[in-house]
């Protein structure tokens, strides 16, 4: 369901993702760690078509984001860490434009709302302008724009960043939930997210996919998760 082929992005001198890798099957929720830096976010536009590789391919659902991005948009649920928001519209307001932009018909989007308003708690604040709500709801409002039209496939950068202990702990329920019918490639460097969340680890370090493989397999070894995110960002990939 995500496939990336030899992603490598440079801008100008500087090489941000170099030469990475790997294939997602349905149903799997996978964390997407590195440090600050590293090329996670990088590598997230690039699957997403929202930039263009210098080299390599990128495919959401077998569909080359380059070659058919509006197709591959279709299959593609989209979180960026800042959320595009409207701040004087309210979340009803927001998930009609975005359903409309889409091109989803009336009776569809009215369903679409009511279920994604639901999934992500949103019907205290449906109409309150974006502008009042705390961060926390923002995200959720974020999360629902990218649920909307019922994509195959979630990418999300730091979907908890800047949220208190009870809103991650909702979040963290919330794409466990969601991974047992989408495909959920979630970006962090919060490392006690991983294993709630996670079946498997993608570890990118200086822009190259350092690890591969369950978070289990990550922390053996190690004292902690904590000790072998040290041994693999030690030294230059």
């Amino acid at each position: 369901m995500i496939e990336a082929r030899g992603l490598t992005k440079q801008f100008g001198s500087f090489l941000a993702v170099r030469d990475v890798s790997f294939e997602v099957p349905q149903g799997q929720v996978v964390a997407f760690l590195g440090p600050n830096g590293a090329g996670k976010t990088t590598t997230m536009r690039l699957l997403t078509g929202f930039i263009a590789p210098t080299h390599g391919q990128a495919k959401i659902a077998g569909i080359d984001v380059q070659a058919d991005r509006i197709a591959a948009a279709e299959r593609l649920g989209y979180l960026p860490e800042n959320g595009p928001l409207y701040p004087d519209m309210t979340p009803m307001a927001i998930l009609e434009f975005f359903g409309r932009a889409r091109g989803m018909g009336s009776s569809a989007l009215a369903d679409r709302i009511d279920a994604v308003v639901g999934l992500c708690s949103l019907s205290t604040v449906a109409y309150k302008p974006i502008a009042k709500l705390s961060k926390g709801y923002r995200q959720r409002v974020s999360m629902a724009q990218a649920l909307l039209h019922d994509p195959d496939v979630l990418i999300m950068d730091e979907p908890t960043s800047g949220l208190d202990p009870n809103q991650i702990k909702g979040v963290r329920q919330l794409i466990r939930e969601l991974g047992r019918s989408k495909t959920v490639l979630v970006s962090t460097h919060i490392l006690q997210e991983v294993e709630p969340v996670a079946d498997r680890v993608l570890f990118i370090h200086d822009g190259r996919l350092v690890f591969d493989g369950a978070p289990a397999e990550m922390r053996a070894g190690s004292a902690s998760l904590e000790e072998k995110f040290y041994q693999l960002t030690a030294s230059p990939a």
